[in-house]
């Protein structure tokens, strides 16, 4: 007993040390970045690929707004509506220390919402619940240390239905990147973003042209094109979520 007890102290004060000076990156959008990939009649199948192994040098702020080491569903308790499997985070961050160790620990900051219907951009607005939950957390994030150095966004496919939402998807997407750094005072803050590869309705290329058409300042798009789904033709299987993440870390290293 006193030595499991001595090993819990020594995690406790790995993961505290860990938590200060750590890179924060924030996950938002819906259902592909919190994750889909091996759930199937609403259970995941536990498969974790080597590329997404947990690592001590990768924490996670949980809903109660606590440090843990990351592991997947990374969003188990964000996205509470669905069942929450494989996303792009663990792959993002092990990639990023592969590539770069110096930027450890990487704190991974889940806010992403996706539930049985998706979330539309709209809802992401300024002064909406998603955005101020995705603010607060941003903000607890970095109170015991560390800085916001870069976010993630994949979002898109619930904006699909709507022509009128799709066209407006462009002028919304740029004044959630605009709001968020001004809100967080980080007017450069880099962000990469996801072009979508599927969508719920047949507006996906109106979507993506928005999408790919964004050209600001520390902003990056990743084109999920082509990558492969799971049998609802719309989310993304493990493997693709695997490789999306490297995508983003390689895409998040350039700034």
């Amino acid at each position: 007993m006193l030595g499991y007890l001595c090993l819990l102290l020594h995690l406790a004060g790995a993961y505290a040390s860990a938590s200060k000076g750590k890179t924060i990156i924030l996950l938002a959008g819906q259902s592909n970045m919190s994750g889909r990939g091996g759930v199937q009649n609403n259970t995941w199948d536990g498969v974790v690929p080597l590329q997404s192994q947990p690592n001590p040098s990768i924490l996670r702020l949980t809903a109660n707004l606590t440090w843990v080491q990351a592991r997947d569903p990374l969003h188990k308790d964000i996205d509470v509506q669905a069942t929450c499997g494989l996303g792009p985070g663990m792959a993002f961050a092990n990639r990023v220390l592969e590539r770069d160790p110096g930027l450890g620990p990487l704190g991974l900051v889940p806010c992403a919402v996706g539930g049985p219907m998706g979330t539309k951009i709209s809802q992401w607005g300024r002064g909406g619940v998603l955005y101020r939950q995705l603010l607060r957390r941003a903000r607890v994030a970095r109170r015991g240390g560390g800085l916001i150095r870069g976010v993630l966004w994949f979002q898109g496919e619930s904006d699909t239905v709507s022509e009128v939402d799709a066209r407006m998807y462009k002028r919304r997407l740029v004044n959630l990147f605009a709001n968020l750094r001004a809100d967080l005072g980080s007017p450069l803050l880099p962000i990469v973003h996801v072009a979508i590869t599927s969508g719920q309705g047949p507006y996906v290329e109106t979507v993506r042209k928005a999408q790919l058409g964004i050209k600001l300042p520390k902003v990056r798009c990743v084109d999920a094109k082509g990558l492969p789904l799971l049998q609802d033709n719309l989310h993304l299987s493990t493997p693709a979520q695997v490789r999306l993440g490297r995508m983003l870390a390689d895409a998040f290293l350039i700034h």
